[in-house]
């Protein structure tokens, strides 16, 4: 059982029809809620939601005007607890977060005089934006601000799952449930708790969220847009004076240029990204309005938001749902890939990654790992899928993150002295050499194992020849923990596992 619909047994056009995502309840799924489609939308629920961000952006920035913020005033208005139960973010194991904790805290409340000091009285966008602290360098990103989003609108979710409840569960489906923080009194100044009757998983409640507050990947208002078209963004701007004045500091702060070649071969070298990066923050500061402008045009294509967001998350359900669940049916049925054998965790987790190789390469599996014709190019979702196929296993699947040398994909262990690590990685990742070279070695021996798998997946002739070639340099060609898997449906070699 990978899915709310498959554990509550509830037909997946249900949830289709109330409008919420069917969550995994094995593993975050890479969706988090966009704070701007609830201003870009027409339903009335969602604009009273947006207001009351706004309402509580407003009480935040009244305080930090006043002065300095103490550490109980950070602890109760600004530290959340992720919402770790709506199964949704950028866990890659689990449902656990970080949560919003005092760094968070403390860079937003030195900067909400600053970055919400028009707010109610916006001279050039519509209105204020919860996304507009994360246009300044201040250490807030993209993952904060869809943390407090949740947070901030969690009363609306926990009476949205209720409703579902009472509508479509049974009584030994659900509980009332106290939920901490669940909506702020302003009178008092403090968040409280209430209770709702809830979907309960694992000794825990659940929460469904609307699919069309979702997106993957970037808010619709998001630094990369900001600097990626910010020479368009700063031509936007009606008054010429101030154009003048941005364009004239900005070029102060890039590096002078760098010239190669001779005669007519002489040419500038391009400005290096981090170089252009620099440049553009320091403009941004200097004259923080460039912000509203960028912010003017996103609320004036916020029809294109909603359209690419639904895209996004049609895409999701496709690949994280969908060809899952096929993956699952041909691994069930044509193969012993969920029949435990009680062996030790390498050959378990060998034999499991076999299955698998076999179902993509000679059972059309390859088919799953594409979305209208690309196939997938990141192997955070690879990673993802991986772990939605492990669902049935008394093993322990783990992503070691605190072990002191950065992530490993998974620890797969039956037991502290019976551990097997293995790393999910595409053909195309350009530290791949590198990373074949130094990095298992030394997480090997920062997770107290000596076993290790190495899953590379190509899709066409191109990489396969560039990984054969980087194990034929390392001296690797003939290792066994290495396995290569054709996700291209070519047919290029009889790469079997070795």
């Amino acid at each position: 059982m990978v899915y709310f619909s498959d554990y509550f047994n509830i037909d997946p056009e249900v949830l289709e029809t109330y409008g919420a995502f069917d969550i995994s309840l094995i593993n975050d799924l890479p969706l988090f809620i966009d704070p701007f489609l609830l201003y870009g939308s027409d339903k009335p629920e969602y604009k009273i939601l947006h207001d009351g961000i706004l309402r509580y952006l407003s009480f935040l920035q009244s305080k930090s005007q006043r002065g300095s913020i103490t550490d109980i005033e950070i602890e109760s208005w600004y530290k959340f607890s992720e919402v770790k139960q709506n199964w949704l973010g950028f866990s890659l194991l689990g449902n656990s977060g970080s949560g919003l904790g005092k760094k968070f805290g403390r860079a937003m409340s030195s900067y909400m005089h600053v970055i919400f000091d028009d707010i109610y009285k916006e001279p050039i966008s519509q209105t204020s934006h919860l996304e507009k602290a994360a246009l300044f360098q201040i250490g807030v990103g993209k993952d904060n601000i869809s943390d407090f989003t949740c947070n901030l609108i969690k009363s609306f979710l926990l009476e949205y799952t209720e409703s579902f409840a009472k509508q479509f569960l049974q009584a030994n489906q659900v509980k009332l449930c106290t939920v901490e923080k669940a909506y702020f009194n302003y009178e008092i100044e403090k968040w409280m708790a209430k209770t709702y009757l809830l979907p309960v998983f694992d000794r825990d409640y659940v929460i469904l969220t609307p699919k069309d507050l979702l997106t993957k990947d970037e808010n619709w208002i998001n630094s990369n847009d900001l600097q990626g078209d910010f020479t368009g963004i700063c031509n936007s701007i009606p008054n010429s004076q101030l154009r003048e004045e941005i364009f004239n500091f900005y070029r102060t702060k890039l590096p002078p240029p760098v010239y190669v070649g001779k005669g007519r071969r002489r040419r500038e070298k391009p400005i290096p990204q981090k170089d252009l990066a620099t440049a553009i923050n320091e403009t941004i500061l200097k004259f923080p309005e460039i912000i509203d402008y960028y912010i003017k045009i996103k609320e004036e294509n916020s029809e294109n938001a909603i359209s690419i967001s639904d895209q996004k998350v049609q895409e999701v359900e496709t690949i994280f749902s969908e060809n899952v669940k096929i993956l699952i049916k041909i691994l069930s049925k044509e193969t012993t890939f969920y029949e435990y054998k009680q062996k030790n965790s390498y050959d378990e987790a060998l034999d499991r990654i076999k299955f698998l190789k076999d179902v993509i390469e000679n059972k059309d599996g390859y088919k799953l790992f594409y979305y209208k014709g690309n196939p997938i190019k990141r192997e955070a979702d690879l990673q993802v899928i991986y772990r939605l196929t492990w669902y049935s296993s008394p093993y322990d699947v783990n992503r070691e993150v605190n072990n002191g040398r950065g992530p490993v994909d998974y620890a797969i262990s039956y037991g502290a002295n019976n551990k097997v690590l293995v790393e999910f990685k595409l053909a195309s990742n350009s530290k791949l050499k590198m990373n074949l070279q130094n990095q298992t070695k030394i997480y090997e021996s920062a997770s107290n194992t000596k076993k290790s798998i190495k899953v590379i997946l190509y899709f066409d002739e191109t990489e396969y020849i560039k990984i054969k070639n980087v194990l034929k340099e390392l001296e690797l060609e003939n290792e066994k923990s290495i396995v290569l898997i054709d996700a291209g449906g070519n047919k290029l070699s009889a790469s079997n596992v070795r």
